[in-house]
């Protein structure tokens, strides 16, 4: 501490320090001896404390499953006094076959499910090492690995456990430590096995080089990896993120509609199946997704959660929605932190490899050298035994005589024969000279007679020489680093014949496309008072609308949702209105100026009609100055808002725009009539007007004085008509001559 006085039994510590020096022990501790995972054996300190527990407690794969409190219990009491919770859910952890591509413990009971299902309480389940843990397990009585202290040294543990497969690449790992996290993605067990067998005979192999037998990431859950260029460079760095999405099929259902079905998930939705299958559910009810017709979950022990989707729309647009707003697609953030040598360190994936071929080959070593002491210590006593078969005789004779064991084997080992009885004097000098070992001297004087038998005896030069091949092999194995690495890849083969199982997890390169959202067609009705109040209203509600109330709109215009409608005015321009954004309304309320939707100002309109219509029309214009044209409707086909319509003459405008169909023009039967204010007028046929561009002036069809102007024009069957098309408005043929007559006399008057 930077100060420290002790003063009537008062310490003073400085608090910056203090905390300081509190939290760096805290983070040490966190990171080391529970968050991370170590780099030999994959597993954390609270996983491996569970293994070695249910070692000791003998439930190995072909015991009865022991009841899972007993399991917590014994691993909180010896080795880990954390609490029961973290234990078992650890414990469950390794159980779950959705999480991890070798299981660790064979569960029996409630584990809880992919769906997010808990598992039961520690107390109705119950558990057993799988054969997975018994490949980390085995040969742990060896002293392959060293023991440390316990909590409270009443007990040993081991600081690794002496795994012989590559747990933490196959079965991958998570944890949060204090200022820096591990995520680590499973393997599949084959394709590790194969890429560490690829490097022990080639070590300068690279990352690229690995990837040809590890593929990428191979989920339990499957899926798909739709970025796999970027695993390369997260196999060389060690970090990085990919995007994993769901794997499905499409089904015919009833009524022309299409089922999407999803059959494998993301590993991130893993344990949290109905979690996201109420997300979609959610969303088809919130009409995030109108596509959607219904969403079920039909999953028994595979998956198949089934989204239906309305007839006819666009799957593949849904697909990129749903991918995008839902679990069903999820990126994974990778990042190979583990702990080495006390130390944390971000691997990548060929020091991964590195790291555990070292760590087997110092496992083989010390099982070689194990076995090898073993070998010879037997040999030792089975070498003491042959020789103890030719002088049987003398050895009878001595342990007749001594009058203890001690005594006996003193005589063995040093040829002390004082106190020893013997039948003559040649047996004394004979037994002066024997020197067995103190451990053939403990086998010779706990050899049973039986073993004198003649087929006894063959059986021990048989073992002898067995013992003496074995020998040989061992030095040859520890050696030749080849030999050894033969012996390791001997036994990783064998894993991959038991654990070796097909890829589940495909891995493409898949371009992200964007959702577009599709706009539900409807038939709409636009609402144009005399004032140029302008709303829609749905079809429905117009047809249950009173006819009164209709009456009072000067414009009603009939489209589709979608559609667009166009508004042309008197000073020759065409502006462009979407029905989307016409406010919706009641009939009665009263909407929006049209000025407020368009740049229409201070014209006058003359015609409103939808471009759905007006594209499969003909446009008949009429101006103030008797020009007038056809326009095919095709002409008008812009996305901008406003255009110019037709050309005009100074002082000229439109007095109207009448819409023509094929049947219209062709026939000679429709006529148009023009009325002047000097109450000068002109029939002739549709048909002999000319159809021309809409930027032409149009050709002249009533010649008049020049003090006289068009005034009205109609299109009709009759060459009386009642009706005339006046300002670009329906007026009686009484109204419009007495609006004629009242021009002419203010002509007069002027």
């Amino acid at each position: 501490m930077s100060a420290q006085v002790e003063k009537d039994n008062l310490i003073q510590l400085d608090f910056s320090e203090e905390m300081k020096t509190s939290f760096r022990d805290y983070a040490i501790s966190v990171i080391i001896d529970r968050a991370l995972p170590d780099v030999r054996d994959g597993l954390k300190p609270v996983q491996r404390r569970i293994l070695y527990a249910m070692m000791e407690l003998g439930l190995d794969p072909k015991k009865p499953h022991r009841k899972s409190a007993r399991i917590v219990g014994d691993t909180m009491g010896k080795y880990h006094p954390h609490g029961d919770s973290s234990i078992y859910d650890a414990l469950v952890h390794m159980s779950e076959s959705y999480s991890l591509a070798i299981p660790l413990i064979d569960g029996h009971g409630n584990f809880g499910s992919i769906d997010g299902d808990g598992a039961a309480a520690m107390r109705y389940t119950e558990a057993r090492l799988s054969e997975g843990a018994m490949t980390l397990l085995s040969h742990l009585e060896q002293g392959l690995v060293d023991f440390i202290p316990n909590f409270d040294n009443s007990e040993k543990e081991p600081a690794v456990l002496p795994a012989m497969l590559p747990n933490l690449l196959i079965n991958g790992t998570t944890g949060i430590a204090v200022g820096m996290t591990t995520n680590m993605p499973p393997h599949n067990p084959g394709e590790v096995i194969d890429a560490v067998i690829a490097y022990m005979d080639k070590p300068g192999i690279t990352a690229e080089g690995l990837m040809k037998y590890i593929k990428g990431p191979d989920f339990p859950t499957g899926g798909i990896i739709t970025n796999a260029d970027v695993l390369s460079s997260i196999y060389t760095t060690g970090e990085g993120k990919f995007k994993i999405r769901a794997k499905y099929e499409l089904e015919n259902s009833d009524g022309g509609r299409k089922n999407i079905v999803f059959t494998e998930i993301p590993y991130t939705a893993a344990g949290n199946k109905t979690r996201l299958v109420e997300n979609l559910t959610q969303l088809m009810k919130d009409k995030v997704f109108e596509e959607i017709y219904d969403v079920r979950d039909e999953s028994s022990k595979d998956i198949r959660i089934v989204v239906e989707v309305k007839k006819d729309r666009n799957i593949e647009n849904l697909l990129n929605g749903l991918f995008k707003k839902t679990g069903l697609e999820d990126t994974y953030a990778v990042n190979m932190l583990a702990i080495k040598a006390q130390q944390p360190y971000l691997f990548h994936l060929k020091s991964l490899i590195e790291e555990f071929v070292l760590f087997q080959e110092e496992l083989y070593t010390k099982e070689y050298q194990h076995l090898l002491k073993k070998a010879e210590e037997r040999l030792e006593i089975v070498g003491g035994l042959i020789r103890a078969t030719d002088v049987i005789d003398l050895i009878i004779e001595i342990l007749r005589g001594s009058s203890s064991v001690k005594q006996a084997k003193a005589c063995l080992t040093a040829g002390d024969t004082t106190d020893i009885r013997f039948k003559s004097e040649s047996s004394k000098k004979q037994a002066a000279k024997l020197d067995f070992t103190e451990r053939q001297a403990d086998a010779i004087l706990a050899m049973p007679l039986g073993r004198l038998i003649g087929l006894e005896i063959l059986k021990l030069h048989e073992e002898s020489d067995t013992l003496n091949a074995d020998i040989a092999k061992y030095n040859i194995i520890l050696s030749d680093q080849s030999e050894l690495h033969r012996v390791i890849k001997a036994q990783l083969k064998e894993f991959r014949k038991k654990f070796g199982i097909p890829r589940k997890t495909e891995l493409e390169n898949i371009e992200q496309s964007d959702y577009v959202v599709e706009e539900k067609v409807e038939d709409i009705y636009i609402l144009i008072d005399k004032f140029g109040y302008t709303k829609s209203i749905d079809a429905a509600a117009f047809g249950r609308s009173a006819e009164e109330s209709k009456k009072d709109f000067a414009h009603i215009v009939k489209m589709k949702s979608n559609d667009r409608l166009c508004v042309f005015t008197m000073q020759g321009n065409m502006y462009q209105v979407k029905a989307s954004s016409i406010p919706k309304c009641k009939i009665k309320d009263k909407g929006v100026l049209i000025q407020t939707l368009c740049k229409i100002g201070k014209e006058d309109t003359v015609l409103y009609t939808s471009f759905e219509d007006l594209f499969e029309a003909q446009l008949l214009f009429t101006t103030k100055s008797g020009f007038i044209k056809r326009v095919s409707g095709i002409e008008f086909e812009t996305s901008r808002s406003a255009i110019a319509a037709t050309k005009l003459e100074d002082g000229d405008s439109v007095i109207g725009i009448s819409m023509l169909t094929a049947s219209d023009v062709l026939g000679g039967d429709m006529k148009v009539i023009l009325l002047t204010e000097g109450m000068a007028s002109l029939a002739f046929p549709v048909e002999e007007v000319p159809e021309l561009k809409k930027n032409s002036r149009g050709v002249k069809a009533i010649t008049f004085d020049k003090n006289d102007n068009a005034l009205a024009f109609a299109v009709s069957l009759h060459a009386r008509v009642e009706t005339f098309t006046f300002g670009g408005k329906e007026l009686s043929a009484k109204k419009v001559r007495m609006r004629s007559r009242g021009a002419k006399a203010q002509k007069a008057a002027l």
